[in-house]
């Protein structure tokens, strides 16, 4: 039995870069993770140590900050195009490249009616992140964000579920439903207002989550992945993680005291994980 190489690639992952525009009294921040990957003709490396092929780690750590002020730091999604389509287009062992980008959201510290010129509060927890990968078969750019962190106190419900001899949970028609939801979308395209599409993206998801009655934390995903669809034709398809955060509720009665769902005892583990996957037919 032969044995061989597989697929394999290399990079430099999750570097630090804030970018800071400066071109007038009133500055602008990017803050955003980067990692690389490349994918080419490497095996000697691999097999024999042969490094003439290889780029430098090193060397695409340089690349990733040189390009923030070349190229400008804007939109990650173009960001990241630029990147990977110079590794693939300008590296001749390099086949593919994958840019993986999470940007962290800064907010004008709030000094007069349109915030301070140069002084910013680090925004919630929540990470916007994109994907991109070019190679000669083709460009697929997936964008979403992670850590979005939802609670409504009502209209959710969870009752009428499969029981069975190990079966304890209680059926309700009142619950908290929170979550840390984690979401990807495809693109279809390129040609995308990258920043415009995202925030109205997040937009949908938040007012899917806080409108629609939930029968299960399930239908809630299908709800926010279909809206998402119905409003933007440039995307192909969304993915959604949700863990259910659950609250339980603490019975007061040997204080006697009442608790019609207004303690809870907020747990962090062991946790229910919905995913799901909404797509075009």
């Amino acid at each position: 039995m032969g044995i061989t190489l597989g697929a394999d690639q290399y990079g430099k992952a999750e570097n630090r870069l804030v970018r800071i525009y400066r071109d007038t009294p009133r500055h602008e921040i990017r803050d955003v993770t980067v990692s690389t990957a490349l994918r080419g003709d490497f095996a000697a490396a691999y097999l024999h140590g042969d490094q003439a092929q290889v780029l430098p780690t090193d060397t695409q750590k340089n690349t990733a900050y040189a390009f923030a002020k070349e190229h400008g730091l804007h939109a990650i999604e173009e960001y990241a195009l630029t990147l990977a389509r110079h590794f693939v287009d300008d590296v001749e062992p390099v086949h593919g490249a994958r840019i993986a980008v999470d940007e962290f959201a800064w907010d004008r510290v709030p000094v007069g009616p349109e915030g301070h010129d140069h002084t910013w509060v680090r925004r919630g927890q929540d990470v916007r992140t994109t994907v991109v990968d070019v190679s000669d078969t083709g460009t697929e750019v997936v964008s979403g964000l992670r850590d979005l962190v939802l609670l409504k106190s009502t209209g959710s419900e969870f009752a009428g579920f499969l029981k069975d001899g190990y079966t304890t949970l209680a059926e309700t028609n009142d619950r908290i439903m929170s979550t840390a939801l984690v979401a990807q979308w495809r693109y279809t395209q390129t040609d995308v207002d990258w920043d415009k599409v995202w925030a109205d993206v997040r937009r949908i998801m938040l007012e899917q989550f806080a409108t629609v009655h939930s029968l299960a934390l399930q239908q809630t995903l299908w709800e926010m992945g279909k809206a998402v669809l119905e409003a933007h034709p440039e995307i192909g398809e969304i993915n959604l993680q949700a863990p259910n955060k659950h609250h339980f509720v603490v019975d007061l009665s040997p204080f006697g005291l009442e608790n019609p769902n207004e303690v809870f005892y907020a747990a962090d583990r062991p946790y229910g994980l919905i995913e799901a996957t909404v797509t075009r037919t």
